[in-house]
């Protein structure tokens, strides 16, 4: 474990289980930190993989600062990971918000650095429905309400979110305990880094960044996603990256990567082999 300068202001903290396999950077979702890749770290390490998994500026253990909270800088966080650590034939695997950050790295910075790239419950193409993006999944009014929800009162704004993050078809997928420990990763996140990542994952355009994405690509999402639905995203960068793959977990889902760690760590693996 390390904090490793990402620019010259911002720290982030960084979980690194070093050896020689070919690097796999977890990029988490909002507003959690990388504690929640804790189901993937072990099976990914056991199979051969070096992982690394970071917390996103003004989340978990990374530093907190007052501004920074759109994709172009927080990209540039990431390959700031990557050129500290020297890290090379990468595989990115963003999940939720955190596959912006894949598509704005890819966009901004290039491919040179990646073997191949995942977007796991992924926010792209583009989140907010607009005339010119009628197939949004986020309407201009839930996206006030989860504003004015998070501003008025953080913990049950959280204790909401984490039921529907969890849940599929009106069930939640995983026990108390974990849905507690989500939780408790929410509330280490920065209100004024909540906010802007809020506004950043629900109204940022991805729709030209897909087009720049070579590598390899695997969308994996669960099919009961009532958080970032399947159809309005998953669905539609499947199909803006020739030849991607795409695995869809049955009644999993927005937190599948806990709810359904087995299935989840089985399609990864399987596309890392490849």
């Amino acid at each position: 474990m390390s904090a490793v300068p990402s620019t010259p202001r911002v720290r982030l903290h960084i979980d690194d289980t070093g050896g020689t396999g070919r690097p796999v950077v977890l990029i988490h979702g909002w507003p959690l930190s990388a504690e929640s890749w804790k189901a993937q770290t072990g099976p990914l390490r056991d199979a051969g993989y070096r992982v690394v998994a970071y917390d996103r500026r003004g989340f978990g253990r990374s530093d907190k600062p007052a501004d920074g909270y759109e994709y172009d800088t927080l990209a540039a966080d990431l390959a700031g990971v990557l050129e500290d650590l020297d890290l090379r034939d990468v595989t990115l695997v963003g999940f939720s918000m955190g596959g912006g950050e894949v598509a704005r790295y890819i966009a901004n910075h290039g491919e040179d650095r990646l073997h191949s790239v995942v977007f796991a419950a992924a926010v792209p193409p583009y989140m907010l429905k607009t005339d010119d993006n009628p197939d949004g999944p986020l309407t201009q009014d839930k996206a006030k309400e989860m504003e004015d929800g998070l501003k008025r009162d953080r913990d049950t704004f959280f204790d909401g979110f984490t039921k529907d993050f969890f849940s599929a078809n009106g069930e939640l997928k995983v026990d108390e305990q974990t849905r507690q420990e989500a939780i408790a990763l929410c509330k280490q996140s920065d209100q004024t880094a909540a906010l802007g990542c809020m506004k950043a994952f629900g109204t940022t355009d991805f729709r030209e960044d897909l087009k720049k994405v070579t590598v390899p690509t695997l969308v994996l999402h669960g099919d009961s996603d009532g958080t970032v639905p399947y159809e309005g995203s998953g669905k539609r960068t499947h199909a803006a990256i020739a030849g991607s793959e795409a695995v869809v977990v049955p009644d999993a889902p927005h937190g599948f990567n806990a709810s359904h760690a087995d299935a989840f760590n089985r399609a990864l693996i399987d596309f890392l082999a490849k």
